[in-house]
Formats: structure tokens, sequence, C-alpha cells
């Protein structure tokens, strides 16, 4: 049989011998771990795992022979239950996945494209684990750069009566495409409560980081009239709470009084593109794990 390799991602109560569990069930699996990190948080009192290991195509672990996926899944879902700290499967969350199913995402955009053409190079090239499956924008400006890679586009305009309808349109679109993320690459507008609250863990957005002191239009001009030292770009997953989900991601440049206003927006915007990639590239290697209102990144 044909080898495949998965990614095991656990988050739980910690407790002692959590490590030595997982490992023992994957041995007595027949499979071999490639990648081992994990992670104990002392101020929240949870663990968080992550396992790369290869198992053989089908097997029922019988013999010494490898487990298949439903195998995997059924044993490890029986100990995951072991680790609720008496909470119960409530406070375990665990995922598998296998290594060559690349995640589909959907990429939502303005009129800034700059996020956007660096994402798609990114796929074309080969240096990003996520397939692009469409563009969806409340503009129709950047149909011609998802046209010229391929890639689906949809514009979607909005107003403030129609972000229901609007919304629900895109979800219908997350389902036809299979979608397991949506990436905000400079889409300005406000997702609402309900889009939020259904899409949990599965949107990314990218903003600049002069927030809150520099709300509104032109941030990096009010930056520049504030003479700013430093200026960068975060990554983070969408809540209810504007801009304050948890961080994925960060990139900064340290910039003078020489730089102009168009050139602290040409930096930044170099930031923002960097930032996200780096955080959709994680999320789809399942590096990323909630803690709370802030995440754990295995690199």
């Amino acid at each position: 049989m044909s080898e495949r390799e998965y990614v095991l991602t656990l988050s739980c109560p910690d407790s002692r011998g959590i490590v030595a569990a997982v490992a023992n069930l994957l041995s007595d699996h027949g499979c071999n771990i490639t990648e081992s990190q994990q992670y104990g948080d002392h101020y929240t009192g949870r663990f968080f795992l992550r396992m790369q290991f290869v198992a053989e195509r089908g097997g029922d672990g019988a013999a010494g022979e490898a487990a298949g996926e439903d195998v995997l899944r059924s044993a490890f879902a029986a100990l995951a239950g072991d680790f609720g700290g008496g909470g119960g499967d409530a406070f375990v969350e665990w995922t598998l996945s296998p290594r060559d199913v690349r995640p589909r995402m959907i990429v939502m955009v303005s009129r800034f494209g700059h996020c956007l053409n660096d994402l798609l190079y990114r796929q074309r090239s080969g240096l990003l684990d996520a397939d692009i499956a469409a563009v969806v924008s409340n503009h129709p400006d950047l149909g011609f750069l998802a046209d010229s890679y391929g890639v689906d586009f949809h514009h979607l305009p909005v107003t403030a009566g129609s972000k229901k309808e609007q919304e629900a349109r895109l979800l219908e679109l997350v389902d036809s495409y299979d979608v397991d993320l949506v990436v905000l690459a400079r889409y300005m507008q406000v997702l609402s409560e309900q889009l939020c609250t259904k899409m949990s863990g599965r949107i990314i957005n990218i903003h600049h980081s002069f927030l809150p002191s520099f709300k509104g239009a032109r941030p990096y001009h009010q930056a520049h009239a504030r003479g700013v030292k430093l200026i960068g770009a975060t990554a983070h997953y969408v809540t209810a709470d504007l801009d304050e989900g948890p961080i994925i991601e960060q990139e900064v440049s340290r910039v003078d009084h020489t730089h102009s206003p168009e050139q602290l927006t040409a930096i930044g915007r170099d930031l923002e593109s960097v930032a996200l990639a780096r955080a959709v590239n994680w999320h789809a290697q399942r590096r990323v794990l909630l803690n709370g209102d802030k995440t754990v990144i295995f690199g």
C-alpha cells in the first residue's frame, strides 16, 4: 500500500501523559511520526499539540499494518475523550487532516489589489499551500486581475440595505466551491456578527497596524502627519469585534522623517501582503491553534 501523511492537531486541558498517549496510539496503529510540536500554556491551563505522521492508505492497523484514516479517526476520538479534564468533549478540540488535501479558499477584495495579486502570484508559483477557488468583490474593478490568473470572479455589490442578501450569496459560494477559508484581502466592508459566528476560525483579515490610533481614510497620511517611526500590518481571525480577532501574524518596518506619505503607503502594502500570505499558509498547514483571544503558532 502507498503511504499518506497526516497532520493531527489537539487542544485540551493540560495534564501529564498527553504526548505519550498520542504517540503510543500512532505507534500501535503502525504510524511513523515525522514532526511533533507541543506547548502548554501556564496562564490558560491548556495544552496544544501538532503532529505530522505517515500511515499506509486503507490499512486496519492489524498485525503491524498502518491504519487507514477512518480507523485513525475512530481511535483518536476515543482517546481524545480522556483529555477533557472532567469537562467532556466540549473541552477538547482536535483535527486530523491529510497533507495532500489542499484547503480551498475564497478571497474577498474591494479596490486595493496588492494583497490579492500577491496571493494569486504565490498560488501560480507554488508558494501557497491553498487553492484560490474564487475571488469575490463588492466592486467590479479587479475582475481583470482574477481573470488573468484564470480564477472565477464574482461581483457582489453591497449596501446597508442589501448586506444580509449579499452575505447569504457569499455563503452559497462557500458551499458551492467547497471552501475551507475566506480571506479578506483588503475587503473594506464590515462583516455581520451572524457571518462571523457561522464562519468562526475560518475568516482571515489583514489591516494596517495603526489601529486604533489612525482610523478611517488615508491612515498612512495620518501617520505621516504624526511622525511615526514604525509601521506594520496585522493578519488575524475575524470576530464580531471589529479588527480585534486572534492575531496570527504581524510584520513591521522602521521608517523616518524622510519618508513621504506615498512611500509609507507603498511600504505598508508590502507588509500587508507578506503578513497575509504567511497567515494563510500557516492556517493551510494547520499550524495555527486558537487559544482564547490569541493563537498558538507552530512554525
